[in-house]
């Protein structure tokens, strides 16, 4: 059964291909800390047992004996507004944490110091074992470190975080161009037609991709029109070189891809109102598993904040890159 992600237009900030690390744990005793924000589903390994018991997947502190609760601390990778959690507890029942809640402060350190000003994000909930645990946040301000508290002890199979990226200030030269749509740089895909395969908000993130099921890529079309994916840029910019990333997509990569954008101030009718967006890069032929870099294609067009890529009629990419000057 597919469950419905109530944070899914928001990026995972827990991701360690982001750089997000877990620096401190009270206890890891039955499965170490760093499980917690595996990239990966959790699983299930029927009969798989290791030196201290069972072999679970997530964060599994000891049974507690004394008074107090246990907690871990994650740095995340690039500052971020955190906006939703899931605290997943699949495959727990009868170990998960009956109740968590969430801190956090921001800090250069790797590890918050005791003086570190920690303030309450997420008060203290009830969880559900085996199961998403999703909670919302009302927050404005990036953060660097969260504290996960589990009452009393127990186990948490995953803790995903949802935000969106505080990237720092550029530093670079006038002339440097930039990955406007970066998530580095604070880009976000806002939606896409079709997402069956692979998310949108693969699409930019910093690395190359790994495998297949690392990019964006839609189900078969058997139906008139093509599939289309929206991002909003971290900054708004002109635009002077594209890159449409194909790797690992063979049989199953788009024929051809165009590139709409725009300066919008308002959202309203997002999908409707980008198809007719002026042209930035003309509808161009694709190859599998490749990097295609364009330049001389390019339209100039002036300053945009979103871009629309359409693909025809359908298929998968893994990385896109839309680089060129912030405006300002």
């Amino acid at each position: 059964m597919t469950i419905k992600n109530p944070f899914h237009e928001w990026i995972r900030l827990e991701q360690p291909r982001l750089g997000t690390r877990v620096v401190y744990a009270t206890d890891d005793f039955f499965a170490p800390k760093e499980r917690l924000i595996d990239a990966a589903d959790p699983v299930w390994i029927d009969g798989k047992y290791d030196d201290n018991g069972k072999w679970m997947d997530g964060w599994e502190s000891r049974r507690k004996r004394v008074p107090g609760y246990d907690y871990c601390i994650v740095r995340v990778g690039i500052p971020g507004i955190i906006h939703g959690f899931d605290i997943d507890t699949s495959f727990f029942t009868g170990n998960y944490p009956p109740a968590a809640s969430i801190d956090a402060c921001t800090c250069n350190n790797e590890l918050p110091g005791e003086d570190a000003n920690w303030h309450e994000l997420l008060p203290r909930v009830d969880l559900v074992g085996n199961a998403h645990n999703f909670f919302g946040v009302d927050s404005d301000a990036p953060v660097t470190h969260l504290r996960l508290n589990i009452f009393p002890d127990g186990g948490v199979a995953r803790l995903r975080i949802y935000g969106e990226v505080q990237p720092s200030p550029s530093t670079g030269s006038a002339e440097e161009l930039t990955d406007l749509v970066g998530m580095q740089n604070g880009g976000r895909a806002l939606l896409a037609s079709d997402e069956h395969y692979g998310s949108m908000h693969n699409l930019n993130l910093p690395d190359r991709g790994t495998h297949m099921g690392d990019g964006w890529e839609t189900a078969r079309r058997r139906g008139p029109g093509n599939d289309w994916v929206i991002l909003e840029l971290g900054q708004a910019g002109t635009i002077d070189e594209i890159e449409i990333d194909t790797a690992f997509f063979k049989g199953n990569y788009p024929d051809r891809a165009e590139i709409r954008a725009a300066m919008i101030t308002t959202q309203d009718e997002l999908e409707s109102a980008s198809e007719k967006w002026p042209v930035l890069l003309p509808e161009s032929k694709l190859e599998m598993d490749r990097v295609h870099r364009f330049v001389d294609e390019i339209q100039q067009i002036g300053v945009v904040s979103h871009i629309r890529m359409n693909i025809f009629p359908d298929g998968g990419v893994m990385r896109l890159r839309i680089k060129g000057k912030p405006n300002g």
